[in-house]
């Protein structure tokens, strides 16, 4: 497998057998992956189906930000799940992708993320992953979810107002990667926090899990973007994978805020 490009019959042969096998679905160019797979969801698709790219030209992020991406130097990829839970747990899909992204990471670059609660990895204080989790949803049930995941790969270098707060797996391992192989690795490890997660059981599980890989769990000095905003020191999640902080008025949970560790 190239360091550039993709080669699907390759991806095909490496995932067969898998939840994604003869499911994959390549477009060198697109608006947002994340569009394609909500409207594969809406059609009635399976799940298990993938959309990826090398460039987006309308990607786009958490709380409405855009996710701008250089083209073939990063893993853009959508992924159409549907699980049987409520709408209200879709949290613990963010929570399942953010750890099985620290680990496709981990084994094939030997690079150790953070995962900043609920959906960010960053390598030191700078992002190298974003994940976008987007549901469709009847009632209280969940129809389907659809997984984006954001990965810089092989960026030399950012634009200057964003350097302070991007990084890449090149920028610190000093190598470039195959995409090929990291997007293998991260479906791989994608099915497998999935099988996971879809067990009620596992969740305390899961919850142990998000805590093992991230500094932003218990001990950290954060600001909240959160009903007017507020600082505290985390403490841990609740049994639904919410974040708690701990404020001078009390403990608090986080239901959407987005977290920020306070310099110190």
């Amino acid at each position: 497998m190239s360091a550039h490009g993709y080669h699907v019959d390759e991806l095909e042969s490496a995932l067969n057998g898998s939840l994604f096998s003869g499911k994959l679905h390549y477009i060198p160019q697109t608006g947002s992956t994340n569009t394609l797979a909500m409207h594969a969801g809406a059609a009635g698709i399976e799940e298990g189906h993938v959309f990826f790219t090398d460039q987006q030209t309308a990607g786009r992020g958490r709380g409405g930000h855009s996710w701008q991406s250089e083209p073939g130097s990063s893993i853009l990829v959508s992924i159409l799940l549907r699980p049987r839970i409520e709408a209200a747990q879709a949290l613990w899909l963010s929570l399942m992708a953010g750890v099985a992204v620290h680990h496709a990471i981990l084994n094939n670059c030997g690079i150790a993320c953070d995962l900043r609660w609920p959906n960010d990895l960053l390598i030191g204080r700078k992002k190298v992953c974003g994940i976008l989790t987007e549901i469709s949803s009847e009632v209280e049930q969940l129809r389907f979810a659809v997984i984006g995941i954001g990965v810089n790969v092989n960026q030399d270098s950012f634009p200057t107002d964003i350097a302070e707060l991007a990084t890449s797996v090149q920028i610190e391992s000093g190598k470039i990667w195959p995409r090929s192989e990291l997007l293998v690795a991260l479906l791989q490890s994608v099915e497998r926090e999935y099988r996971k997660a879809l067990g009620r059981e596992d969740r305390a599980s899961l919850v142990a899990r998000v805590e093992s890989v991230s500094s932003y769990a218990r001990g950290k000095r954060v600001h909240v973007d959160e009903a007017g905003g507020y600082d505290g020191v985390t403490d841990g999640l609740d049994e639904h994978g919410f974040l708690r902080v701990r404020t001078q008025k009390g403990l608090r949970t986080v239901l959407s805020g987005g977290v920020r560790e306070l310099n110190t």
